[in-house]
């Protein structure tokens, strides 16, 4: 069995989390995203402490098609640095992690 991973991100808001997760499924690059907030995030920018509210996306991919998702999620999302964070998956229901395998397979073409 392929090795799966949760990717997590961050948006600003509802509409853009929504947004990168209907493209990267579209797209084959994740099997599913789970959206959850708002949450608060405090962190350090360009010298200051920020605190904002923020959307956090949950993407169930393959390890094979990380790059992929990292270089769309580079491109499309709206911060200059976008936390990219992925975690392998240790174990899971295994008919859940076959389908995120070959929902994450890239389409063949013809």
């Amino acid at each position: 069995m392929a090795e799966i991973l949760t990717v997590l991100t961050t948006t600003s808001s509802q509409e853009e989390a929504k947004t990168l997760a209907a493209e990267a499924i579209a797209r084959r690059l994740a099997a599913c995203a789970q959206l959850n907030g708002p949450v608060t995030s405090l962190y350090r920018w360009e010298g200051a402490v920020q605190d904002d509210p923020e959307w956090q996306l949950l993407f169930k991919t393959s390890a094979a098609r990380y790059d992929a998702l990292e270089a769309y999620l580079r491109e499309a999302h709206p911060y200059d640095v976008p936390e990219i964070i992925a975690t392998p998956v240790v174990r899971g229901s295994a008919d859940y992690l076959r389908w995120v395998e070959e929902e994450t397979r890239p389409s063949q073409q013809p």
